[in-house]
């Protein structure tokens, strides 16, 4: 059994996929939601990040893609979410942020799945002018990934971590160039999955142009009615 909602269980296992664009929140709502439900958060852009620190066969591969806008191809990323997903924290459910990108993934996702769980699907709604605000105005801790934002959020002493002192750095797939290649090949590629997940009545739509608290009442209010 996952944790519970408002003293409520919640069946389980339950299993969370955060889609959107890039600059949505995706990352922060994944760990308001994990802390809530007890529920690992799963990025796979974390985990290839990962990879890219450790110089690992897969991060140097991945390095040239995500350096660029571009996807990381499938078959790089496939292998590496599912060998997580199986691992013991995760047999009662586990939250996505960035998977599925692409109509093969999700389809590999629903394969894996077997049909026995119907994922709760949560599209954050955002339009490309505000993403581009908020990405190319964004600083994350390089130590513990604290997102920090300039103009919104700032930290309370410039290029440090509030949490842990970390150097804060702008990333390179932040820059306004990247930011906007990876908006193109979201449209392109990623957005018919909303398509995808409607015609399984599975989507639900929530407006992040407001509050980040109030984003998270809505995504709890979707898993409660799941629930």
């Amino acid at each position: 059994m996952t944790g519970s909602f408002s003293g409520a269980p919640i069946p389980s296992p339950l299993i969370v996929i955060l889609l959107g664009p890039p600059g949505a929140g995706k990352g922060t709502q994944a760990k308001l939601t994990e802390a809530k439900l007890h529920l690992p958060h799963i990025s796979t852009g974390d985990l290839l990040r990962d990879h890219v620190r450790r110089d690992t066969e897969l991060g140097k591969q991945a390095h040239g893609y995500m350096s660029k806008g571009y996807l990381v191809p499938d078959t790089l990323i496939l292998d590496m979410l599912f060998e997580r997903v199986s691992q013991k924290d995760c047999a009662q459910g586990y939250i996505l942020d960035g998977f599925p990108r692409t109509i093969r993934q999700a389809d590999a996702l629903q394969l894996r799945l077997q049909g026995l769980l119907a994922p709760v699907v949560i599209n954050l709604n955002l339009s490309d002018s505000i993403i581009i605000e908020r990405l190319t105005k964004r600083v994350v801790c390089e130590k513990c990934g604290t997102p920090y934002h300039l103009l919104y959020s700032p930290p309370k002493v410039q290029d440090k971590c509030d949490r842990c002192g970390g150097h804060l750095i702008h990333r390179p797939d932040d820059t306004e160039t990247v930011v906007i290649k990876r908006l193109t090949v979201y449209h392109e590629q990623t957005a018919p999955l909303i398509e995808y997940y409607t015609k399984q009545g599975l989507l639900h739509t929530v407006d992040c142009s407001v509050d980040k608290d109030k984003v998270f009442e809505q995504i709890l209010a979707v898993v409660k009615r799941r629930s």
